[in-house]
């Protein structure tokens, strides 16, 4: 390869690791051009799954200020550039893996941090982003839902113990009369017992209590 064709491959690798929040670094000796494919598709838009020389890709990392372990630059490299959700790229990385055992995760890094194969790993039994987003929102209607629940109980119960009082009221209009049972004389309070053998009664021109109308406001 001339000069300039390594010194344009250089500036492509150091670009790609400029954008990438991350990468991992792998070992595809064994692969089949048709596999590579598969992986590429695989793992999505996302992820840029390149080919690359150790000795250019060290170079490159060193111009985009990314520091890599020497030990992931042996053998036939290539790197998955991550622009999108790591989980994902580290779970399409994995389960490949598993599938066509020539494919071996070294290791990378990820938001400036270095990681190990058994990190990634790690990394790729972790939910996605999008799961995690989805619980974050159902959990968040779940609470606000046992909120309003929680706020409009007591308002809710209200407005059922004044329709039972209604509907009470209306089969036995006695209900609606306050006070105490009758009790026993006191010869020392005659005033008392005045008082206690009359029952109170709900004056004769009082209207009825409309608890529906309460209700019906209440659980609006």
């Amino acid at each position: 390869m001339a000069n300039p064709d390594k010194t344009a491959a250089v500036a492509a690798l150091a670009d790609h690791f400029r954008e990438s929040n991350g990468a991992v670094l792998t070992e595809y000796r064994g692969l089949t051009v048709k596999q590579l494919q598969e992986l590429r598709r695989t793992l999505g838009a996302n992820v840029r799954y390149a080919v690359a020389k150790n000795t250019l890709t060290k170079i490159a990392a060193k111009d985009a200020g990314v520091e890599l372990d020497a030990d992931l630059l042996t053998g036939p490299t290539a790197i998955a550039f991550i622009k999108g959700d790591a989980v994902d790229a580290a779970k399409g990385l994995r389960d490949f893996a598993k599938a066509n055992s020539p494919l071996i995760i070294k290791g990378g890094f990820l938001d400036g941090k270095i990681l190990t194969a058994e990190e990634i790993n790690k990394l790729a039994d972790l939910e996605s982003r999008e799961v995690l987003l989805a619980k974050l929102a159902g959990g968040m209607k779940a609470s606000l839902t046992n909120a309003a629940s929680l706020f409009n109980a007591p308002l809710s119960q209200a407005a059922r113990v004044f329709g039972a009082l209604q509907a009470k009221a209306e089969s036995d209009p006695s209900v609606l009369a306050a006070g105490p049972e009758p009790v026993a004389p006191v010869e020392e309070a005659p005033a008392a017992e005045s008082a206690a053998e009359t029952p109170a009664e709900a004056p004769a021109d009082a209207a009825p209590v409309d608890a529906s109308a309460d209700a019906e406001t209440t659980e609006g």
